[in-house]
């Protein structure tokens, strides 16, 4: 018979093979220039002469200095001077490259011996700053405490700032695959919330990738790439483009990204301790470019969420660790030998299913057999425990899928699908065993994730699937995995035990050492890695936390103190950053904060005006003030009062007087929390003055004087106009809102926090624009309940969009940032205003008045 000839096995490694960092080619949104360690120009991409008007063969070889200005040149030498090998790029923006207007966005980082270039026309010359948005952002994130939420959150937040149709939160499983955990998508798009994708979709070398170059944007995924010439060096190697913000895309994923449909996409690491937690992908219909400054605020936002989901995830471990250690100190007491642990089998298990959940618990200690729950009979147990000597000597041993490494359990599959060993001797002899029965789910994968084995149009290598409609698989013969707290847990566990059995060993001395050592290892890399935590999110925790005792409390304290700063800002801004009135700060706070009590803050003495630092510093002096006269003090009782005196020195210095009468007996505290180092700290250091905090027995009384270089005589009080239409809203009513409600606001930030306090209030769905057009055809699409509209959205107002609420009778909020109301109240007179920065309890308020005032007429 005439011999046949082989066939090539198409394999998922044909895939993994691919050498996506050598592709030669950039994407066409950027273009390239490498040099050497002498200066030289070595590498070009084709597309120099369209972007930077450089001839190619001319520049090849050319020196990178001459191409240039000297001052430009001179600068980027200085932004890179502390570039080293894979520590990342420089990254320069709206540079004016050429100095005659043009203006790039630079990433520069090093490349074997020389530089690597890449440059980018700035798409716009507005004044924006990308990363103002990272922090707001993420507070909404930092918000929720629970993995799920956050990463809710973290894609809406992701999609506002890019603006893709879609942006889905990717989690990486055990098995390689990946979970969409969350999604914010464009209206009517078909959902991937939940869907499984499988390993393969990603190789392993673009896996290698997303840990070097965090963040890869395509702008078009049928845009021509652009050659990078010469295609090799002179050792006829290709450039390494691992680092490269332009570098073209493999021909694979531009044709996996079709066949979904997909027109532009970036995805983001989220990386956990050096490893690829998951990614954030992002899809859009049509081309779409983000350019580089904002992906660098993206990439920084992706960053600052990953230590978000690590300090949940931390947390979580730690208490674990916490347990494992305190059962360690139980188990050490109660036992003194081995026989000890066997006797003591039902309490060790309880102890254990304190710490690490199972269905079932077996041991194996002294050539005796105990177990409880759902486990292998001794039968099967005699068999698994051969297997267990194999891979399980002296470590802890898991698996959530037993019968791929132990076909035998096949026969017991149903009670004990995964196991997690623990080996408590020496040598491969005595197991604890804990199991979990088998759960059988329903995976819904994003397409069926067994690809075809067929040569494709790129050659002999898998196709990606062309259907992405969810496919759904019955998996068995597995159980819940173990967790890594668990796992780590398990360890801990097993070094108690451990010791307790070489306790009576020969040798026992050296082993219960080793034992403890590991002890303390682990537990000095949980305290690393929780001040790590620590250290990173110390920065974004305020001192306000100080002696709270709830998350509310903590909110609730902090939200005022950023309260009185804002009632102060419009003081300010209503005086046009003038001195501002003390008496009228000391008056609102009352006001705001001691709705009940404020006729009893009485103010004796002639008023002065403020400068705007000391105006500042004295609203936050006067906040703890009348929040803790509120809370612990004078105003705390019906009949307790507050007098302010204020008072002129002979050197024009401003003394203020405060003495609280009628309250409890006051206490001196034990400790000084952060509103106490407000009062007696904040004039002193920022002013200049003096500060004196004194706890009698018959109430809190304080002293303060601030320096004459801030203070002014305040003009005597005009009575109010008459016919003011501007109004305050009752400080709490007792209101819940309902149906659909629009928000017109330019800022995203904004826009999303005003939703999420509508839906709290009782709203069924909150609809959001950015601009009169949207806003305009959003009401012609639908009928809309309430509306909060912002007066003044940047280049235009928001009158057409009142006038359209006002003819279908949608009652409506005006919201304005500025402290002068006048002209808004011309426009719409009889107007609620809402000022910013507003809160639940103040949009609440002012609907309460706007509904109130619309159910009277």
């Amino acid at each position: 018979m005439p011999e046949t000839a082989p066939v090539e096995t198409v394999e998922l490694s044909n895939c993994d093979r691919e050498q996506i960092q050598f592709l030669g080619h950039v994407q066409p949104y950027g273009c390239l220039i490498a040099v050497g360690e002498d200066w030289s120009v070595g590498h070009v991409s084709a597309n120099i002469g369209e972007m930077l008007g450089l001839d190619v063969e001319a520049t090849i070889g050319a020196r990178f200095p001459e191409l240039f200005p000297r001052e430009v040149v001179h600068y980027l030498r200085g932004r890179i001077q502390m570039l080293g090998q894979d520590t990342g790029a420089a990254r320069i923006y709206g540079l004016d490259l050429f100095e005659d207007g043009r203006l790039f966005d630079l990433s520069v980082h090093m490349s074997g011996p020389g530089y690597l270039f890449e440059f980018e026309p700035k798409s716009t010359r507005a004044m924006h700053d990308e990363m103002s948005l990272v922090q707001p952002l993420l507070a909404r994130v930092r918000r929720r405490r629970e993995i799920p939420a956050m990463a809710r959150e973290a894609a809406r937040a992701m999609r506002a700032m890019t603006g893709f149709d879609r942006v889905m939160i990717y989690q990486f499983q055990p098995d390689d695959s990946g979970r969409v955990i969350a999604e914010a998508a464009a209206p009517g798009m078909t959902p991937f919330l939940d869907l499984r994708f499988p390993a393969s979709d990603i190789p392993r070398q673009a896996r290698a990738l997303y840990l070097r170059n965090p963040i890869r944007l395509i702008k078009d995924v049928d845009a021509e790439p652009q050659p990078i010439l010469p295609p090799q060096t002179p050792e006829g190697a290709p450039l390494d483009l691992s680092l490269s913000v332009t570098r073209a895309v493999s021909p694979i994923h531009l044709e996996y990204l079709r066949n979904m449909g997909v027109a532009a996409s970036m995805s983001v690491s989220i990386l956990r301790e050096g490893k690829l937690w998951g990614l954030i992908a992002c899809h859009n219909n049509t081309p779409h470019y983000i350019d580089y400054e904002k992906r660098s605020a993206v990439e920084l936002f992706t960053q600052l969420f990953a230590y978000e989901i690590a300090a949940v995830e931390t947390e979580t471990e730690r208490r674990q660790t916490l347990q494992a250690r305190q059962l360690h100190a139980g188990l050490v007491e109660q036992m003194a030998d081995p026989v000890a642990i066997s006797r003591n089998f039902d309490a060790i298990a309880q102890a254990i299913g304190e710490v690490i959940p199972f269905d079932g618990i077996a041991i194996w200690i002294g050539d005796r057999f105990h177990a409880q729950g759902s486990t292998p009979t001794y039968e099967e147990f005699m068999g698994l425990l051969r297997h267990l000597h194999g891979v399980a000597a002296g470590r802890v041993h898991e698996t959530d899928r037993l019968i791929d490494s132990y076909p035998e359990a096949d026969g017991f599959v149903e009670r004990a699908a995964g196991l997690l060993s623990l080996p408590i001797s020496r040598g491969p002899r005595d197991y604890i065993v804990l199991f979990r029965r088998e759960q059988v789910q329903q995976v819904t994968w994003a397409g069926d994730p067994n690809k075809p084995a067929q040569p494709g149009p790129n050659g002999l290598r898998l196709t990606p699937r062309k259907s992405f409609a969810a496919w759904t698989e019955t998996v068995r013969n597995q159980s819940v995995p173990w967790s890594d707290s668990e796992i780590a847990a398990a360890e801990t566990i097993r070094i108690t035990l451990l010791e307790v059995v070489l306790k009576i060993a020969d040798d026992s001395i050296a082993e219960r050492k080793r034992a403890q050592e590991r002890q303390e290892l682990l537990i000095a890399e949980l305290n690393h890695r929780v001040r790590n935590i620590l250290n990173l999110v110390r920065g974004l925790v305020s001192q306000s936390g100080s002696n709270v005792t709830s998350v509310e409390d903590y909110g609730r304290i902090l939200d005022g103190r950023i309260d009185a700063l804002a009632r102060a800002h419009d003081q300010l801004t209503g005086t046009e950053w003038q001195a501002a009135s003390l008496r009228e700060l000391i008056e609102t706070e009352a006001t705001a904060f001691v709705a009940t009590g404020a006729d009893r803050v009485r103010i004796k003495g002639a008023d002065v005006l403020l400068s705007p630092e000391a105006f500042s510093t004295l609203a936050l002096v006067m906040h703890e003030m009348v929040t803790n006269a509120a809370k612990y003090g004078a105003l705390k009782q019906p009949h307790g009062r507050v007098e302010v005196m204020l008072s002129r020195h002979e050197d024009g210095a401003l003394g203020i007087e405060w003495r609280e009468r009628g309250g409890a007996a006051v206490k001196a505290p034990k400790g000084r929390g952060f509103g106490t180092t407000v009062i007696e700290r904040a004039i002193p250091f920022e002013l200049g003055g003096a500060a004196e905090l004194r706890f009698a027995l018959a109430g809190t009384e304080a002293s303060f004087k601030v320096p004459a270089r801030f203070v002014t005589s305040a003009p005597e009080r005009a009575a109010p106009a008459a016919g003011a239409t501007e109004r305050a809203a009752p400080e709490e009513l007792p209101i819940r809102l309902s149906g659909r409600a629009l928000i017109v606001e330019d800022n995203m930030i904004i826009a999303m926090d005003g939703a999420d306090i509508l839906t709290e209030l009782g709203c069924d769905d909150v609809a959001t624009a950015s601009g009169v057009g949207e806003a305009l055809r959003l009401i012609e699409d639908g009928a809309f309940d309430i509306a909060l509209l912002d007066v003044n959205l940047g280049h235009e107002t928001s009158v057409p969009v009142a006038e359209a609420l006002q003819a279908r009778g949608v009652p409506f909020l005006l919201a304005t940032g500025y402290g002068e109301t006048a002209g808004i109240s011309e426009a719409y007179p009889g107007a609620v205003i809402l000022k910013k920065p507003f809160t639940k309890r103040t949009v609440q308020a002012s609907f309460a008045a706007l509904l109130r005032e619309g159910a009277a007429g």
